[in-house]
């Protein structure tokens, strides 16, 4: 008996690579915006380069969020002027110390 050969058709690799969600409209970013950020990333460099020789435990903190920031430039949600201010000065100021209701006299 002979052995036939069986003639197969291989699966489109086209159609297992059709797209599974459909194609989301790009985001446009206004020129106004543009410049709010290109004065918001200024600021941000100047705040770490200002804050290298900074001192205190609140200074390595705020410098990773600095760095977080400028990482996250690309990102639709950013921080509003209020919070952005207190971004930038954050390795500057030192936070509130603890009062502790230890009263000693």
């Amino acid at each position: 008996m002979a052995i036939r050969a069986k003639l197969t058709t291989l699966p489109d690799p086209a159609a297992s690579r059709a797209p599974t969600a459909p194609d989301k409209p790009k985001r446009v970013i206004s020129e106004a915006e543009k410049a709010t950020r290109r004065d918001r990333v200024v600021k941000a460099k100047d705040a770490l380069a200002r804050s290298v020789g900074a001192k205190g435990e609140h200074v390595t903190s705020a410098r990773a969020a600095l760095k977080t920031y400028l990482q996250r430039l690309n990102e639709p949600k950013q921080p509003d002027d209020a919070q952005f201010d207190a971004l930038i000065e954050a390795p500057f100021k030192s936070p509130p110390k603890k009062r502790t209701d230890d009263r000693r006299f």
